[in-house]
């Protein structure tokens, strides 16, 4: 078959779905990737997997109806031009916008048909609903994936707690075909068990700088537990973002002045972070399946996470790490203050997590979770 990947960044793409791409090659299927330019590094790993790729218009975090009737238009004739047997789409607008691409192609001249499906990677900003505007964006998110999820081949979930939101909002039905992965999974041979670092504990943040992934409630209890121990480190590594629900960098930067924690930037490589880093932290209040908590497992490092949707399907709560109540600055220090008062459960934990991953986390699963999905559906 001839099977296309939509994402929303090559880099996102070489990430999180290259065991999944050479799944598909080594079983012998003809293999492209629609993504927005602009990461010419993280084009050049696409294609070294052997695959085409295609680029695409994309504003991935705007709200401009003119830009995202582009983007649909540019996947319509890319869709048409290229005549896939099967289209994988993820996160919210490849998602959004290649369905429905794929659904007009279905009318257009020549009736060019193929599959097409559908991962819910995660709700994002639109679905928190706790402002007016945000209400306003998911009535809008609801009607589009209404919309564009009609006619999928199947829908694939990272959570139970987001598949039972789609149905209960009616975005998608009894007649759907649902399936639960872990997550887009990791690449335990990428990530392979280090020892965690000795000295004082190294606490680690890996997230983009966005409200909700729990930024503000890491740095208050960091500096809550800066006061007690000062030998203790907390670090916080990720791209800035920009529009809603956003953390400025300059706060980021009055955060390091103040000597709460350490920004380290962005990478394209979290190994040797995570390497040097004894705990990640990740009080996120929504996700998929977050891949940066799972990457660390698979590097055998406890966690603590915020008991959200997506962030507890990963923990074992005193097994591997704790979870803590969404939104608690001090109990996020109390979990965190364990790990300094009981510096011997870092490594004990983190070999739990290591098992975790391997047991139920492997990409290698994934993948072929979700190509026998692509095969029976065919």
């Amino acid at each position: 078959m001839h099977i296309i990947l939509l994402g929303n960044s090559s880099r996102g793409v070489i990430n999180f779905w290259s065991v999944l791409l050479a799944a598909l090659r080594s079983a012998g299927h003809r293999v492209s990737v629609f993504a927005p330019p602009g990461d010419g590094e993280a084009d050049a790993a696409v294609r070294a997997q052997g695959v085409a790729l295609f680029h695409y218009p994309l504003d991935r975090n705007g709200l401009n109806p003119v830009r995202d009737f582009a983007s649909l238009t540019a996947l319509y004739r890319l869709l048409r031009q290229e005549k896939p047997d099967a289209l994988f789409c993820y996160t919210i607008k490849p998602v959004i916008y290649g369905c429905l691409a794929a659904m007009f192609l279905a009318f257009g001249k020549g009736g060019v048909r193929c599959r097409y499906f559908a991962a819910v990677t995660g709700l994002g900003y639109m679905f928190e609903a706790d402002n007016p505007l945000k209400k306003l964006l998911m009535y809008l998110a609801v009607f589009l994936y209404r919309l564009a999820l009609r006619n999928t081949a199947a829908v694939f979930f990272q959570n139970r707690e987001d598949k039972e939101l789609f149905q209960k909002m009616r975005i998608i039905s009894a007649a759907h075909r649902v399936e639960l992965t872990r997550g887009t999974g990791v690449d335990i041979e990428r990530f392979t068990f280090t020892p965690p670092p000795p000295g004082p504990p190294v606490f680690l943040l890996i997230g983009r700088l966005l409200e909700a992934k729990g930024l503000y409630e890491y740095a208050d209890a960091a500096g809550i537990l800066k006061k007690l121990y000062g030998e203790a480190r907390f670090q916080l590594l990720g791209p800035p973002e920009k529009g809603l629900g956003s953390v400025p960098l300059e706060t980021v930067h009055v955060w390091e002045r103040e000597g709460i924690l350490e920004y380290l930037g962005e990478t394209r490589d979290v190994r040797p972070y995570l390497t040097r880093a004894c705990v990640a932290v990740l009080p996120s209040r929504r996700e998929g399946t977050p891949c940066a908590v799972m990457e660390a497992m698979s590097m055998g490092r406890p966690v603590v996470v915020a008991d959200a949707p997506g962030c507890r399907e990963v923990v074992r709560d005193g097994v591997n790490g704790y979870m803590t109540p969404v939104g608690s600055s001090v109990a996020l220090a109390r979990a965190m203050e364990h790990f300094i008062l009981h510096p011997e459960d870092i490594a004990r934990m983190g070999k739990a997590s290591r098992a975790i991953a391997e047991e139920e986390f492997d990409a290698r699963k994934v993948a072929d979770r979700i190509l026998r999905v692509l095969y029976a559906e065919a």
